[in-house]
């Protein structure tokens, strides 16, 4: 990048502004660059001076912008420091990523550890605690250390740790025996101590999802999870302070002093409290600002400071409004308002330091005080809206006046295009990965890179054009894929808790009631106790859990309980798997005929086709690209295309899509995309429209919004073949409607069309290929059963969120609605509030509308007439109201990237998957996104709301890639795929069941080997054989080991659950040892025909199943080895006696197992 910065050495302006840089005597007004070249010019300073860099911009958004241009000069070596939120009333949880990310540059840049860091002028403003204690708080532990378990503890505690049972998400920490988790805020795995005694025995990495260790590491730095945390000798002072003002002001109000009495009892009980944030002011007593936290030799540079003030006012106005309100209700102390420094103050910090004055037009009052001013010669490219004849007249008049240019091209694959494009103008350039060598004048050079605006310094003939003013369009920030989260599923969905219903292999739906610890003759062993009807109970060894299943059906509803012993859950099962027999045997005859229908062969990729996917402005997610692979194989088979799309909203369908479009028209074929909405429709063909605009394709519209006469001009156009991709609503399936050549059917949103639409459609089009896009996922196991059967492609990885959505789970309060609303549209912004009760929306609209006097509010909901509702989304589009009062009708696709805050009343009402979807229905431009996830506390709040709020409250953590394992979603996806009366026997028997039995359908009718039903198999065997609560104190994890151990199949895996449980919980007591043996003993008697291992004093009987043939070779060569050991009955029930020496009894499992293995391995030869 040096070659990039040289050439402003030959500015002398710039010569000077650099010689001060080196030896700062007073601050400096840089006038004249503007928006890219800022980031140039302070990039050249930092570099030339060997000085580190700081750049304060005006605002928050600004920030973002110069902090992507910052990243094509220094890539991952700049740092972005985000301004935080401050909640002064009670959140139940919010989302912590910006804290975490300033937590981590506050770190790195106390410790000098960065070249640039990018902020804004409100993020300095907040108030911190000094460097000293910040800093003096962190931990770091290698193999030297010593460390005291109960200290650690209670520093961790200190620096703002939560103590979980399992470690998930940054900022928690557990303890079992001499193991630590503990998850530090800036790293991006988890990290696992083990200690012997107050020795570190080993550190080591681990992975959250599966909580198994990855790697070892050679020592640990663990930062503070809060910006604002205190000492337990600072304490005293805090409570002090705060009680004193309280003694002031606490006489005259009582609901003051009722609040703060109950917050100092919080204070002191537990460290950190929703609501901690009113009582910063008081832990800060000596406050410090960002600034303090970096170096003084580092160059500050701040800029427009004119707006900077501007903003800061701002932010400090709308802060006393909200201040003003609570002091009134007698929630907030007077001083508990201090939470920011006001301009004068960062004034007079950076004052203190190597300050440079950014200014693009002229010197401002506030910073010409001492300052001397540089006027630098240098101005903004104009955009060329890629057009490539401007700007093949521009670079020949730059190469005619002999200036150096470089022009950057976004992508590789664009830059040599763009080479091969101005070579047949006429114009030489070089296309080069990196600049090696100084630029020469008159030469033209092509890299790739991206910045926001390109820029000219005139004087010394330096030109630089970003590729947005080369293809003219927003350059978007790419999405990384190489951080995929896979995600934990919410702990609700997965671990079994007390009252949970589980489906028995054998014996039916029954209710989970909890571990019991039965001791029989002396022998400890524990039992899952589940209660099936009447009252009656099973108690299922723990060796034997993999015979039952959490029972998964639709979130509300509740099975029906089977009787034990009794015949209802086998007829159950069998009607099941009738109808799956049935409905498999169609699919597959469907199938079937259409493999044999002969469709249009497309031909291979065109320049064209390529070049159009390339403009794609984001990074492709490993999967998009798997399924355009998919899609376009299908189009070159010659057969006829059916494939089903699956991917949550916002995944990315409509880019796979629109490239099957494009490579549909570019075969000359015409392309029908039939929508659900007219809304939806119009949205769609803009984004068409835009996303074509450089290549001969026509695209149109045909709704309700057109006029008749336009109506009819494009069904004869559409005749003629001159409309080559059509968007429409139903209208699209009426008769009037003629291709001349249509070759492609994309249906959007699948699941919003009855069967009549779907048989019309296919009536339409017999032998044309046919994409459908629904945006329920469908359950990946659903999706093994059905390979062969329908051809589904499925997006799994979301897009990394370009901006998480700042998540708060909060009690309603009025309060926070209205200042959520005044921010809102204070920026320009619009809001959705979520109230799903369609009586009383009205009343709720006006309830806002009395809340916030000057918000435009429209209400829309599901009952309203199709044409009505349509009309008020289109006005909302258009940005004529402010606040949409809805449904949850906003989920289904629409893309509205002014909405930015999301209120939801009553959460704990709403199913977890919609909550999820509304939550994606914002955050989708480049602004920080809101979302209040509300509930009223209601005096009893039901078992499964309670749940639900306690995912909720995860949820506000889930960041970005998060994988919900949303089974609800998937149900209903299921329900979608298979139609409306499977979804009935999906709940009858549960839906890991349901999958089992399609499974087996599909199998039968293929003539494929079915898995057969494991029969049980009993060990009764007299050793203790359990999980004591003192090695797994928490029974969802005590269930979980369980679990995994009844699972084991192989040596393998009695080899990776030792691994796993001396990982996470340190030595392998004797009962838990024998557990394993006993669980790998199970599956050996198994695979070898025995139906139960049973102890009688010294003998061990082994019981042969029935209709199983014995290998009686095999047993004659075990003979051999065990003289006198071993004896066969060959009666009715055919058994082995073993006779265990008296030597041999101290090891009972392992002689059992050997036996087996033998007989195994004389089996096979």
């Amino acid at each position: 990048m040096n070659n990039l910065i040289a050439p402003l050495l030959e500015l002398e302006e710039y010569r000077r502004i650099l010689s001060s840089a080196k030896n700062y005597t007073r601050p400096v007004n840089i006038i004249g660059p503007s928006e890219s070249q800022k980031a140039h010019i302070c990039y050249a300073l930092c570099r030339h001076s060997g000085r580190k860099g700081i750049f304060v911009a005006h605002n928050e958004m600004q920030a973002r912008k110069i902090f992507e241009d910052f990243t094509f000069f220094l890539g991952d070596d700049v740092l972005f420091y985000p301004t935080k939120e401050i909640m002064l009333y009670d959140v139940e949880a919010k989302s912590y990523d910006a804290i975490f990310q300033r937590l981590t540059v506050l770190d790195r840049v106390s410790r000098g550890d960065f070249s640039m860091v990018i902020t804004s002028i409100e993020a300095i403003s907040h108030r911190l605690i000094q460097p000293d204690l910040l800093m003096g708080s962190i931990i770091e532990i290698d193999y030297q250390s010593r460390v005291d378990l109960e200290d650690l503890s209670r520093k961790l505690v200190m620096m703002a740790y939560e103590r979980v049972d399992t470690v998930e998400k940054r900022g928690q920490y557990a303890l079992r025996g001499g193991i630590v988790d503990v998850f530090p805020v800036d790293e991006d795995s988890a990290i696992r101590l083990e200690l012997f005694d107050d020795e570190v025995d080993s550190i080591r990495s681990f992975d959250v999802n599966t909580q198994r260790s990855t790697g070892k590491i050679e020592g640990v730095r663990i930062i503070p999870a809060r910006e604002i945390i205190y000492s337990s000798e600072m304490k005293d002072r805090i409570i002090e302070s705060i009680s004193l003002d309280l003694a002031k002001a606490g006489k005259k109000n009582h609901s003051l002093a009722g609040r703060v009495n109950a917050d100092i009892e919080s204070i002191t009980q537990a460290w950190y409290f929703p609501g901690i944030d009113r009582y910063i002011a008081y832990i800060t007593n000596e406050p410090a600002s960002f600034i303090d936290y970096a170096g003084e030799e580092n160059i500050l540079f701040m800029d427009e400071p004119a707006r900077q003030e501007q903003r800061l006012d701002n932010l400090l106005l709308e802060h006393a409004e909200i201040c003003k309100a609570m002091l009134e209700k007698g929630q907030l102390l007077t001083q508990g308002t201090e939470l920011y420094f006001d301009y004068e103050d960062i004034f007079a910090v950076s004052e203190k330091r190597k300050v440079f004055y950014m200014h693009t037009i002229h010197g401002d009052n506030i910073s010409l005080k001492d300052a001397w001013a540089v006027n630098l010669p240098g101005r903004s490219m104009g955009s060329f809206q890629g057009n490539i004849n401007m700007l093949a007249e521009s670079l020949i008049g730059w190469k005619r006046d002999r200036n150096r240019v470089l022009l950057l091209s976004g992508t590789k694959g664009r830059g040599e295009r763009l080479r091969e494009t101005l070579l047949d103008k006429g114009i030489e350039a070089v296309y080069e990965n990196t600049l090696v060598n100084p630029m020469q004048a008159g030469q033209v050079i092509i890299t790739h890179g991206s910045l926001n605006r390109g820029f000219e310094y005139p004087t010394i003939g330096f030109v630089v054009v970003s590729d947005k003013e080369v293809y003219g369009q927003d350059r978007r920030k790419l999405a990384k894929t190489s951080s995929k989260h896979k995600g934990r599923p919410i702990s609700v969905f997965t671990e079994l808790s007390i009252g949970d219903y589980v489906v028995h292999q054998a014996h039916g739906i029954g209710q989970y009631v909890g571990i019991e610890k039965l001791s029989v003759e002396g022998v400890k062993n524990d039992y899952l106790k589940i209660r099936y009807r009447e009252g009656d109970f099973l108690y299922i060894p723990t060796n034997q859990l993999d015979l039952i299943q959490k029972y998964i059906g639709s979130e509300a509803k509740q099975p029906k309980v089977s009787k034990l012993g009794g015949t209802d859950w086998i007829k159950t099962k069998r009607k099941v798997k009738d109808s799956l027999r049935e409905l498999a045997a169609e699919l597959i005859k469907l199938y079937a005929r259409r493999q044999a229908t002969k469709g249009f062969a497309y031909s291979k990729d065109t320049v064209w086709q390529t070049q159009f996917e390339e403009q794609f402005p984001y990074e492709e997610t490993e999967d998009q690209l798997k399924c355009i692979e998919e899609i376009k194989e299908d189009m070159e088979s010659g057969h006829v295309m059916e494939r089903l799309l699956c991917g949550d909203v916002g995944y990315g369908k409509t880019e796979v899509a629109v490239r099957a479009i494009f490579k549909a028209a570019m075969d000359g074929k015409q392309v029908a995309y039939l929508v659900p909405t007219t809304v939806l429709a119009q949205q769609q063909y803009n984004s068409f429209v835009e996303r074509l605009k450089d290549f001969p394709v026509s695209v149109d519209v045909i709704s309700r919004f057109r006029t008749q006469t336009e109506q009819k001009k494009i069904l004869k156009n559409v005749k003629l073949g001159n409309v080559d991709v059509l968007i429409g609503t139903h209208r699209l399936l009426q008769k009037d409607i003629h291709f001349k050549d249509l070759g492609l059917l994309v249906v959007d949103e699948e699941q919003r069309f009855g069967v009549a639409h779907k048989e019309r459609l296919k009536n339409l089009a017999p032998g044309v290929d046919v994409l459908t896009l629904s945006a329920t996922p469908i359950p990946r196991t659903l999706h093994m059963s059905l390979v062969g059967i329908r051809d589904i492609s499925i997006i799994e990885d979301p897009p990394e969120e370009r901006y998480p959505v700042q998540t708060y789970v909060m009690e309603y309060n009025r309060e926070v609605v209205k200042d959520a609303i005044i921010r809102e549209i204070g920026r320009q912004g619009q809001v959705f509030y979520l109230y799903n009760r369609v009586r009383s929306i009205d009343i709720k609209a006006s309830e806002i509308q009395t809340l916030v006097p000057e918000a435009r509010i429209a209400v829309a909901h599901g009952q309203m007439e199709e044409r009505q509702l349509e009309d008020v989304m289109m006005s909302f589009i258009r940005g004529e109201f402010d606040v949409l009062v809805c449904t949850t009708i906003i989920e289904s696709g629409l893309d509205m990237p002014n909405v930015n805050t999301i209120i939801v009343e009553d959460a704990d009402r709403m199913g977890l998957a919609q909550l999820y979807q509304l939550r994606g229905r914002v955050g989708r431009s480049n602004r920080l996104a809101y979302a209040y996830i509300t509930y009223k506390k209601d005096k009893i709040v039901n078992e499964v709301a309670e749940k639900r709020l306690q995912a909720i409250k995860e949820f506000t953590e889930l960041g970005s890639g998060f994988k919900i394992a949303m089974r609800d979603m998937e149900i209903r996806g299921a329900g979608n795929l298979l139609g409306s009366q499977q979804h009935g026997h999906m709940e009858s028997v549960g839906y890991d069941m349901y999958c089992r039995l399609l499974d087996e359908a599909v199998r039968e009718l293929r003539g494929e080997p079915v898995r057969e039903e494991e029969a049980e198999i009993t060990i009764d065997i007299n050793v203790s054989a359990y999980i004591d609560d003192s090695y797994i104190n928490t029974e969802n994890k005590k269930i979980e080991m369980y679990r995994k151990i009844a699972a084991i199949r192989h040596e393998q895996d009695v080899l990776d659950i030792e691994d796993e449980l001396m990982d996470r919980y340190g030595d392998i007591p004797d009962s838990v040892e024998n557990l394993i043996k006993i669980a790998y003993i199970k599956t050996l008697a198994y695979s070898l025909g025995f139906s139960s291992v049973t102890q009688k004093n010294d003998t061990i009987i082994l019981s042969i199943a029935n209709g199983k043939d014995f290998n009686l070779q095999a047993f004659g060569k075990a003979a051999e080895k065990y003289r006198r050991q071993l004896l066969f009955n060959a009666g009715t029930a055919p058994y082995i006696v073993y006779k265990v020496l008296p030597e041999n009894r101290n090891h009972l499992l392992d002689n059992i197992k050997i036996l087996l293995q033998d007989l195994k391995d004389f089996d096979v030869n």
